[in-house]
């Protein structure tokens, strides 16, 4: 079987407060094949070890960001490991192909409703819009992006009895993504992986 190594590098700056992330975090660790960081709990100071993340990068195969939607944004220390972490010669430039052919996708929470992220809606964008500097990223570096697993409405979600279902399409995505079940090709022009998610048989 053509196994592959995943890393989610998780980074939520108010984790007493998260009902959701923390939770995703602590299944991601259950999986085998995955390796889960919590970039706040390694860098409380955002003084990054550069070399240790870059050979983090070089040893696995498929690359997650996850986090809570921070002002359409990723929270401060992704960018800041952005910054630090993709340098020239390394993750781009005419010798920097570490990240060539890797997979990558976000895994976020959204506070607002889904409606809300639509061209007509109140937010006037997609999720996959607002994530366009990202997936630019993906791109600059030769990964291949997978659209974005969410969970709109994270506010409610615990009262709603949403958490438990979306913790476990996650660890169904982590799976199919650890023995090599997900189709870039087939997937890349889905709004949101959750759906596609549904139809993999692993």
């Amino acid at each position: 079987m053509d196994t592959k190594k995943v890393l989610v590098l998780y980074a939520h700056p108010s984790q007493h407060r998260s009902e959701v992330n923390r939770p995703l975090f602590k299944a991601a660790q259950q999986i085998e094949g995955v390796t889960a960081v919590d970039l706040y709990a390694e860098y409380p100071t955002f003084n990054m070890d550069i070399e240790k993340e870059q050979r983090r990068l070089i040893e696995h195969d498929v690359i997650i960001f996850q986090f809570p939607l921070y002002w359409y944004s990723t929270p401060a220390i992704l960018k800041e490991w952005q910054d630090l972490v993709l340098e020239y010669g390394f993750a781009y430039g005419s010798e920097g192909t570490a990240l060539k052919d890797k997979l990558f996708l976000c895994a976020l929470t959204a506070g607002g409703k889904e409606e809300a992220y639509q061209t007509d809606g109140y937010l006037h964008f997609t999720i996959k819009e607002l994530l366009h500097p990202i997936t630019q990223m993906a791109r600059l570096t030769g990964m291949h992006d997978l659209p974005p697993f969410v969970l709109f409405g994270s506010r409610t979600a615990a009262e709603e009895n949403r958490i438990g279902l979306h913790i476990a399409q996650w660890q169904k995505l982590l799976r199919a993504l650890t023995v090599n079940k997900i189709d870039p090709a087939a997937a890349q022009d889905a709004e949101q992986l959750n759906p596609f998610v549904e139809g993999v048989v692993l």
